[in-house]
């Protein structure tokens, strides 16, 4: 196997998110938390005061030679509601923006690109494509949410967009 690479996505409640990730082909693990603000160790506490500028996100880790980062960031794209800003559904708040978090300049490349397409499309793409920051890992009653609990996610959705 390949070296496991890493990305960071937001798309709202991160139990969703996470949920969509969890499944998606060659996914090795994933993890939610806090990244994007200016608190270091933030609570969920902490991050649903709307006072960190965190927003709940998604780390990611897959295997290379069986997906792609295009593979992933399409995936985000597509099951949340990427021209909603600071909201997703009835999660509202800064801590539910639409944002990619890039760790190099391929991934940057890659979502600014898939931004591009949307928007041709019509999407009113309110995505915030952003340098990594520090990735502080949510408390472990939030980690596979869906998964422990046995529910569904309430406001992610799959939508074909591409």
């Amino acid at each position: 196997m390949a070296e496991p690479k890493r990305a960071i996505f937001a798309s709202g409640c991160f139990w969703g998110t996470e949920y969509h990730f969890q499944r998606a082909p060659g996914v090795l693990s994933t993890r939610v938390g806090y990244t994007g603000g200016h608190k270091p160790n933030p609570t969920y506490r902490d991050v649903c005061s709307g006072t960190t500028g965190h927003a709940e996100a998604v780390e990611v880790y897959y295997d290379p030679e069986k997906t792609t980062y295009e593979a992933l960031a399409r995936l985000f794209f597509e099951t949340h509601d990427p021209t909603q800003v600071n909201r997703q559904g009835p999660d509202v708040g800064e801590q539910y923006r639409s944002a990619i978090f890039y760790l190099d300049e391929e991934q940057k490349e890659v979502a600014e690109r898939l931004i591009r397409i949307l928007r041709e499309k019509g999407y009113d793409v309110a995505t915030e494509v952003t340098p990594a920051s520090t990735f502080w890992p949510a408390e472990s009653y939030h980690q596979k949410y869906y998964e422990a609990t046995g529910k569904t996610p309430y406001c992610h959705v799959y939508t074909k967009r591409f």
